[in-house]
């Protein structure tokens, strides 16, 4: 089994800043990208930021330069939000492409999710 927990979501004013953390556990025998998805009250669920292994992040444009994602080791990712928004309000969950064992594959596994609301 593959577990995902996210945590640092909460309620912050306009202009403030948050740090998500996803924390992947459980049978793992590596892990590509992690991912931050994000899915507001009434509308689709959205990508918001990818970070791999060793590569460069990439973000939601309406996120780059607010948002950033990194790496820590190969089971934890971060996302600092700064300069939030309202409309950044949303349930941000965690995904990561685990293989659980050598040759086996990727397959994506999900947090909860945490809940982030921007108001004043």
């Amino acid at each position: 089994q593959v577990q995902l927990v996210e945590s640092g979501g909460g309620l912050v004013q306009p202009g403030g800043s948050l740090r998500l953390s996803c924390v992947a556990s459980g049978s793992i025998f590596s892990v590509n990208d992690m991912g931050w998805f994000r899915q507001a009250p009434g509308k689709q669920r959205e990508w918001v930021a990818t970070v791999g292994p060793g590569g460069t992040p990439k973000y939601l444009a309406s996120v780059q330069g607010r948002f950033t994602t990194s790496r820590n080791g190969t089971k934890i990712a971060y996302m600092k939000m700064s300069s939030l928004k309202p409309e950044d309000t949303a349930v941000y969950y965690c995904s990561a492409a685990v293989e659980q064992t050598e040759s086996a594959g990727f397959y994506d596994y999900w947090g909860q999710g945490t809940q982030v609301t921007v108001s004043s």
